[in-house]
């Protein structure tokens, strides 16, 4: 479904996917002693031994962060990416593949979907603030949101909660869409919340669409695209272990030595953008100012802009909290489904007293597994605990979702 304007864009690698065609990236050939061996041989090809190497003590590089952080790893622009779904939602509209009057968008979290519908230029809808609502009170509502013409829903999640009485809101929304009597929209759905939909209503036939995974290939593309300046400058990014490159992207036929890392951390990430980023911008090391001026053995590809990049196996990453309780999973899946919740919020979808849930909140926290948005004031699962938060999920039973 996607086409080569599409898949060329920088902001939308790959282009838009039927959601049963989405698949998890390839993984390299995983780190061993055999591997460890060929790193050895390789920077002997190279002509870089241990006693040369101009990176040979640099993973305790302190780590990128402030202004260097920003311009390195920037986040990417929401309006380009609205810009970028916009473009491909219409080619599928002019093709023909795309038959109803709703566009159906659903991704993992971090995808960054739901921030790039709200600079949508259509219509937004926001949800009530009373999700409790009447079979009757619920038609009543989107009878007057839907008929000013046509309409953006940046997150779905926010129109629902997991509870007896959260739940009309959504399954009258959904039949009219199935129904296509919802008007001319777009829809963005996270993951979590559309599995519990297709499960909920095993009889809702809707073909919705989501964003390619990221290969380790694209992975490069992008990171080198966001990290170029206005004046196109590239930057260069090498492994503090071994040398190898990152980034720039390379072009053509290159004697340059690059490393399998964005392919590792495509696999790490399971093609997730959002989450990829975040590990990303973990990695990223700085050399002190005075070490900047030593000659190097070996010079870079490109001068100027060049940071180092820590090995995924070296990388502190939050872990699942060892518990022999459920409320931990009870909340996470709880946040994962809609996206984010306040603890009153979660009092009511989990029906865990509201002191066990401040506790549990209190160990995620510590964890680095979840964070309060200020804004909303609501807990949200991280970027970087999310790998391992959704492998927790599904060890412990959860329904997951399908990315």
């Amino acid at each position: 479904m996607t086409n080569e304007t599409a898949q060329d864009h920088p902001y939308l690698p790959g282009g838009l996917i039927l959601l049963d065609q989405w698949k998890t990236p390839e993984t390299s050939v995983r780190k061993s002693v055999r591997g460890a061996l060929n790193d050895i041989v390789m920077q002997l090809r190279v002509g870089v031994s241990p006693e040369e190497q101009a990176f040979q003590s640099l993973d305790d590089l302190p780590v990128l962060a402030g202004e260097k952080l920003r311009a390195f790893a920037p986040e990417p622009d929401p309006g380009l990416l609205a810009t970028a779904l916009n473009e491909q939602l219409c080619q599928l509209q002019q093709a023909g593949t795309q038959r109803r009057n709703v566009s159906l968008l659903v991704a993992p979290p971090f995808s960054g979907v739901a921030e790039a519908l709200r600079h949508s230029q259509r219509r937004k809808l926001t949800p009530p603030d009373n999700l409790f609502m009447t079979e009757q009170d619920a038609a009543a509502w989107w009878n007057e949101q839907l008929a000013g013409g046509d309409w953006v829903v940046p997150e779905l999640a926010d129109f629902w909660l997991r509870h007896q009485s959260g739940l009309n809101l959504l399954r009258e929304f959904f039949a009219r869409i199935a129904l296509d009597k919802a008007g001319n929209g777009v829809v963005g759905c996270s993951s979590w919340c559309w599995q519990f939909w297709v499960q909920y209503l095993p009889e809702l036939s809707l073909v919705p669409y989501t964003l390619a995974p990221l290969t380790g290939e694209q992975m490069t593309r992008w990171f080198d695209y966001l990290a170029s300046d206005r004046e196109g400058h590239k930057v260069a990014a090498r492994m503090t272990h071994d040398g190898l490159y990152v980034l720039p992207a390379p072009e053509g036929k290159t004697t340059v030595k690059y490393s399998s890392f964005t392919q590792d951390l495509a696999t790490l990430a399971r093609g997730n953008r959002g989450v990829a980023l975040a590990i990303w911008q973990r990695t990223l090391r700085a050399r002190p100012e005075k070490d900047g001026e030593q000659e190097e053995k070996e010079p870079a590809i490109i001068a100027g802009r060049q940071c180092w990049v820590v090995a995924l196996d070296q990388l502190s990453l939050p872990s699942a909290p060892h518990s022999v309780g459920r409320q931990p999973g009870h909340v996470l899946h709880a946040l994962l489904l809609h996206g984010g919740l306040t603890t009153e919020q979660l009092h009511l979808v989990t029906s865990l007293p509201e002191q066990e849930v401040c506790l549990t909140l209190a160990k995620l926290l510590r964890a680095d597994l979840v964070n309060l948005n200020q804004a909303s004031g609501t807990y949200e699962v991280t970027p970087l605990g999310y790998p391992a938060v959704r492998k927790h999920l599904q060890d412990c039973g959860y329904p997951v979702d399908g990315f």
